[in-house]
C-alpha cells in the first residue's frame, strides 16, 4: 500500500536549513482539529490518579486512600482537575503535547481487595457503571471542563475504554470484591454469580494458550463479558456514544486480543457511523514476539494498535542492550510490510503494563535518545507520564508512582519541546518513507522523506565510542543545517554538498541530532486517510500536501466522491454510493495532476451486527480447519481465499461442533457454505444447497446448522 519505504536511519539529527527565511516554507499543521488524524500529534499517557491532585475534596475516604502516597495499590488523589491545572500552568502545552490519553473515566468498584496491599481500582480498569464517572477523578461537569480546557489549548483527549470485562469476581464467592456487578446509569443489572441473563462468560480463566482460550475465558479473575448477549452489545455501544457526546477525540480499547474480533468490528462500525475518532487497541506482545493474528487485527478490525513490536525493540536496543540498531531497522522493515497502516500504529518506549524505560543507575541519556527516535519515527508517538522527569520503577505498581516533578528544564522535556513543532510542521515525520543512511551496532542514521520534505536523524548509543561518519548521503538540498535539538544531545551542524554527500563529521558518544528541510509541495501527495473503514455516505479525511486551493477530484477506483471541504493539505469527502470492498483512493488536483495511490480503504455492506455461526458434526482430518464463505463481501464473495476462520471448537462448543463470531450487515439475507481447508490450502466444500440466513437488526444473532455431506 502507501507503505513509505522505511529504511531507518537513527542518526537523530533534526536540522533546519540555514537559508534565507523566504526560501523555506513554514508549514503549519492543519490537523489539530481532526479526530481521525494523529500522525503529527504527540500523545501523553496519564494515569489520572497518579498525575496531580487538583481537588483534594474528591479524594476517597478510609481504606481506599493512601494519604501519604506510600501504598501504591490505593488511590493517591490524582484527578481531572489536576490535569486541567497542568494544562493551565502550561506544563503540558510548553512541552508540546497535542493529545492526552487518560485512564478509563467511568465508575469503578468501591471495594478494597482482601490481599496484602488492600488493592483498589485506582487504575480505572475495574468497571462498575459505564455511564457514570469515577467520583474520585471528578464529576461529569469536571470531565466536561477537562475536555473544554484541553480543546482550548489545542489538545485532544483520548479515553481508555475497557469493554472486555467489569471487575474481579469468583464463580463460587458471591462476596468476592463486588462480584463483577454491572450497573446501567445507577440501576443494577447483574452480578457474576447471579448471572441469570447470561451477561458474562463462565468458562474459567484463560491460560493464554490460544486466541480462542483468551477470548472466551476470563482474563485473570475479571468477569468476562458475553458480547453476543443483546444487552451487553447495546450497553457498551450506548456507553461509548455517551463519552463521544462529551467531546472526546480518541479511544484506546483495552485487551482487544481477548474479545471476539467480529464483535469488535461492529463496535468500530458503531463509532465510525456515530462520530469517527482515532481508535487504537492494546494487544500485548512480549519481547521479540511476532504474531500474524496481531497484524490481521490491525489491518482488518477498523482500529489501530499500540505498536508493541516497536516498543519492545527500542527497549532491547537502548535500555537492555540485548539487540542493536540492525535489529531495530529490521523491525522497521518488517512492520512496514506487516501493517497496512503502519503510520497509524501507536509507538512508545514504556507504559503502565511494563517496567519504566529508565531505572536506577541507568544513563538518562538513553531516555533522551529513545524519545528522539520515537518522536521522529513512523507511527503515532506516545509518551508515558513522568518519562520526561526520568521516573523509574519496575513492575506494577512501582511503574505507576505519583508524578515526582513538573520540572520544565530536564533534557528529556526539552527534547520533546523541540521535536513536537517539527512533527507538526514537517510532513516527512507524519507520512514519510524511512531510509537507512548509515548504520552499525551503535549508530543509526535514518532519513524520512515525503515529497520534498526531509528529516535526517542520527543517534550514537555508545557511552564510550565516537564514530567518524563518512560516505553519508542525504536527500537534504545543498546547504548548512543546524541541529533542531539545539545541541541538547550534543548535536552539531552538518554541511550537504551539491551531490547529496555530507561532509564527514564525528558523531560523539551518546550524541543525537536532527536536521530538517521543508518546502511547498506542488504535486498532490496523499499522506494519510482516516478512518480507513466506513460505509457509503461516511466522511473521510484525506491529508497530505500539494492538493491546491481549488477543488479537484477524489476517486475511489473510478468513482468520484462528493467533496465537502478542500485546501492544500486536507480534503474532506463523502464515500460514494459504491459496492462494499477495498478501494484505491487518488486525488486529482484542479488542472489534472494525479496523486499517489492510497489503497485498501474498506467499505462495509451497511451497519454491522455480530452473528455467531455454529456448525455441528463437522469432522476433519489432521491439519484441516473449518471456514465459512458466502455471497457478500463480509463472507468473501464466494472466494475461498477470503473465507472467514478458522473456526473454534474448544470453549463455547467442542469438536465436532465449531463456532465463530462474525460481523455481517444487519437485516440482510445471506447465502453461505462451510469449507474445510488443510495446511496446503486444499479446500473441501460441504454438499447440499446453500445455507440461508437473515441477519438481525441492531442486535447479535446466531446461526446453527449441520455440516452437509
Amino acid at each position: 500500500m502507501k507503505k513509505w519505504k522505511s529504511m531507518f536511519l537513527i542518526f537523530v539529527l533534526t536540522v533546519s536549513i540555514l537559508l534565507p527565511v523566504g526560501n523555506q516554507a513554514q508549514a503549519v499543521d492543519p490537523h489539530v482539529d481532526s479526530d481521525v488524524h494523529y500522525v503529527s500529534d504527540i500523545i501523553y499517557q496519564i494515569m489520572t490518579d497518579r498525575f496531580f491532585d487538583g481537588d483534594p475534596a474528591n479524594n476517597p475516604d478510609g481504606d481506599l486512600f493512601s494519604s501519604d502516597g506510600s501504598n501504591l495499590r490505593k488511590y493517591l488523589g490524582g484527578d481531572w482537575q489536576g490535569i486541567i491545572d497542568k494544562i493551565n500552568d502550561s506544563y503540558l502545552t510548553n512541552m508540546g503535547i497535542t493529545a492526552i490519553w487518560i485512564s478509563q473515566p467511568l465508575e469503578n468498584v468501591y471495594t478494597v481487595m482482601n490481599d496484602d496491599d488492600g488493592t483498589t481500582s485506582y487504575h480505572g480498569y475495574w468497571a462498575r457503571d459505564y455511564k457514570k464517572t469515577n467520583p474520585f477523578f471528578g464529576s461529569m461537569t469536571d470531565f466536561e471542563q477537562l475536555i473544554a480546557t484541553a480543546h482550548a489549548n489545542d489538545i485532544k483527549v483520548i479515553i481508555d475504554f475497557a469493554p472486555n470485562h467489569t471487575s474481579p469476581a469468583l464463580e463460587t464467592e458471591l462476596n468476592y470484591m463486588e462480584n463483577g456487578r454491572l450497573y446501567d446509569n445507577g440501576l443494577y443489572v447483574n452480578g457474576y454469580s447471579d448471572d441469570t441473563n447470561d451477561l458474562f462468560h463462565h468458562n474459567g480463566g484463560t491460560n493464554f494458550s490460544t486466541i480462542e482460550d483468551g477470548v472466551y475465558r476470563n482474563l485473570f479473575d475479571l468477569a468476562d463479558f458475553n458480547h453476543q448477549n443483546p444487552f451487553i452489545d447495546q450497553y457498551l455501544k450506548e456507553a461509548i456514544k455517551l463519552w463521544l457526546d462529551k467531546g472526546i477525540d480518541g479511544i484506546r480499547v483495552d485487551a482487544v486480543k481477548h474479545m471476539p474480533f467480529g464483535w469488535q468490528k461492529t463496535f468500530m462500525d458503531t463509532v465510525y457511523d456515530y462520530r469517527p475518532v482515532f481508535t487504537f487497541g492494546e494487544w500485548f506482545l512480549s519481547e521479540s514476539e511476532v504474531d500474524t493474528a496481531n497484524h490481521y487485527f490491525a489491518n482488518e478490525s477498523g482500529m489501530s494498535l499500540l505498536d508493541f513490536r516497536f516498543g519492545q525493540k527500542i527497549r532491547q536496543v537502548l535500555r537492555n542492550d540485548t539487540d542493536d540498531w540492525n535489529g531495530f531497522y529490521q523491525m522497521i522493515l518488517d512492520t512496514e510490510d506487516a501493517y497496512d497502516e503502519v503510520i497509524d500504529q501507536v509507538t512508545f518506549i514504556d507504559n503502565h503494563d511494563m517496567d519504566r524505560f529508565h531505572y536506577a543507575g541507568a544513563n538518562p541519556r538513553r531516555v533522551d535518545q529513545a524519545l528522539v527516535v520515537t518522536l521522529t519515527s513512523r507511527g503515532v508517538p506516545n509518551i508515558y507520564y513522568g518519562t520526561e522527569q526520568y521516573m523509574d520503577g519496575n513492575g506494577d505498581p512501582n511503574n505507576r508512582k505519583l508524578m515526582t516533578s513538573f520540572d520544565q528544564n530536564t533534557t528529556a522535556y526539552k527534547v520533546i519541546q523541540k521535536l513536537s513543532p517539527l512533527r507538526q510542521s514537517n510532513s516527512a515525520l507524519a507520512y514519510g518513507d524511512t531510509e537507512e543512511r548509515w548504520i552499525n551496532s551503535d549508530v543509526f542514521i535514518y532519513e524520512r522523506q515525503f515529497g520534498n520534505d526531509v528529516v535526517l536523524v542520527a543517534v550514537n548509543r555508545s557511552d564510550s565510542n565516537s564514530y567518524n561518519i563518512s560516505g553519508l548521503y542525504t536527500a537534504l538540498p545543498k546547504g548548512a543545517y543546524s541541529d533542531v535539538l539545539d545541541g541538547y544531545l550534543n548535536g552539531n551542524s552538518i554541511n550537504v554538498n551539491s551531490n547529496g554527500s555530507i561532509t564527514p563529521f564525528t558523531l560523539g558518544q551518546g550524541e543525537a541530532a536532527v536536521w530538517e528541510y521543508n518546502t511547498n509541495e506542488l504535486t498532490p501527495r496523499i499522506g494519510h486517510i482516516g478512518p480507513m473503514m466506513g460505509q457509503t455516505g461516511h466522511t473521510i479525511t484525506i491529508s497530505g500536501e500539494g492538493f491546491g486551493s481549488s477543488i479537484g477530484t477524489v476517486k475511489f477506483n473510478a468513482e468520484s466522491a462528493n467533496i465537502i471541504t478542500w485546501n492544500d493539505t486536507q480534503i474532506k469527502a463523502k464515500v460514494p454510493n459504491i459496492s462494499s470492498g477495498k478501494y484505491d483512493i487518488t486525488v486529482i488536483k484542479a488542472g489534472g495532476t494525479t496523486s499517489n495511490v492510497y489503497d485498501k480503504y474498506e467499505i462495509v455492506s451497511g451497519d454491522q451486527v455480530s452473528v455467531r455461526f455454529m456448525l455441528n458434526n463437522a469432522y476433519t482430518s489432521f491439519g484441516e480447519d473449518v471456514y465459512v464463505v458466502g455471497n457478500i463481501y463480509e463472507l468473501g464473495n464466494w472466494n475461498t481465499d477470503k473465507a472467514i476462520g478458522p473456526f473454534f471448537n474448544q470453549v463455547i462448543a467442542q469438536y465436532p461442533t465449531w463456532y465463530y463470531d462474525l460481523n455481517l450487515p444487519e437485516g440482510t439475507t445471506i447465502e453461505f457454505k462451510f469449507i474445510k481447508k488443510d495446511g496446503n490450502g486444499n479446500v473441501t466444500w460441504e454438499g447440499g444447497n446453500n445455507h440461508q440466513f437473515t441477519t438481525p437488526i441492531n442486535s447479535p444473532g446466531i446461526v446453527n446448522v449441520n455440516w452437509q455431506n
